[in-house]
């Protein structure tokens, strides 16, 4: 964490109430190394489906914003490989996935691999179903908060995931704030 560096916490709010902001609370711990109390900064201006954005720094709450959410369609994915990326809180300097983003050519999203492992879209974190069971990277860019949450109640299960795997999965999901597990049967990898 870099001194200067600024923060945000994207968190959903839905008829008034903002949404698992105990994880959110978690996450900025994590990031900061202080407790804040998300409940004390996040009153929903209305009842609309929003999104709520915190940006803090490394002494507290900066400012907190509000804006109509709207669910953008993903249906087509891009692979793209990088060693090197980083992204493990979760920064207002989006940089290195930005020129990742660039990259998508016609598709809807991205799916970034490191060292061989699927890790995240540049939005959200992943998990896939072979049949059975739901699986998750154990190697995220950045610790999703309904990642953690559907962790947490033995809804997703940790492992490495190849891109053979990413590709044979029966289904995939994008997990994040504000769709939570957005489960998508139809989807394809653009080469």
């Amino acid at each position: 964490m870099r001194n200067n560096e600024i923060f945000f916490e994207t968190i959903k709010c839905d008829d008034g109430i903002a949404y698992n902001l105990e994880y959110h609370n978690q996450r900025i711990a994590r990031t900061i190394m202080i407790n804040i109390n998300l409940h004390e900064y996040i009153l929903p201006i209305s009842d609309d489906f929003l999104k709520c954005k915190v940006l803090y720094d490394k002494y507290g709450v900066l400012d907190v914003i509000y804006e109509p959410y709207v669910k953008r369609l993903i249906r087509t994915f891009k692979i793209v490989e990088d060693d090197t990326i980083e992204y493990k809180y979760k920064s207002m300097n989006r940089e290195h996935i930005n020129k990742l983003y660039a990259q998508k050519e016609s598709a809807d999203e991205i799916i970034i691999v490191k060292n061989g492992w699927v890790t995240d879209t540049s939005i959200a974190n992943i998990a896939i179903f072979d049949g059975s069971n739901w699986l998750t990277t154990k190697m995220p860019l950045l610790r999703g908060t309904t990642q953690e949450r559907l962790l947490d109640n033995k809804e997703l299960i940790q492992t490495n995931i190849s891109v053979d795997m990413l590709k044979n999965a029966q289904k995939i999901a994008l997990l994040n704030a504000m769709v939570g597990m957005n489960i998508l049967e139809h989807y394809s990898f653009l080469e």
